[in-house]
């Protein structure tokens, strides 16, 4: 049985968050909680309160063991991008992309 949680339109580049991500998969859920909550990166933040988020999903909806809970994966793809303009030399101008993510947890019991 699985419990999942999702995010979308996060301002992060997925590019950043997939090296949170990286770290914490495959990991008891209160040690990558712990994990997320002392590494220094704006990612950590916001993968710590989407897997938050599964586990209370885990718990209220489907009656799973919160102790016995397990990363399964830490799913980041890139979402829209916001397009902005810059206004450069000689009336010239460049894109800026903002990239956004869905982050997607996904815990499982063990």
């Amino acid at each position: 049985m699985e419990a999942r949680a999702t995010l979308k339109y996060v301002r992060i580049s997925p590019r950043k968050a997939r090296l949170v991500a990286r770290n914490v998969k495959n990991l008891p859920v209160e040690k990558a909680l712990n994990i997320l909550q002392f590494t220094p990166k704006k990612a950590a933040r916001i993968i710590y309160k989407v897997m938050y988020s599964a586990l209370s999903n885990a718990e209220n909806n489907y009656n799973m063991d919160v102790d016995r809970m397990v990363v399964k994966n830490v799913i980041v793809n890139e979402g829209p991008r916001w397009k902005r303009i810059r206004p450069r030399a000689m009336g010239r101008a460049t894109r800026i992309l903002k990239r956004t993510s869905h982050i997607t947890v996904i815990l499982e019991e063990e």
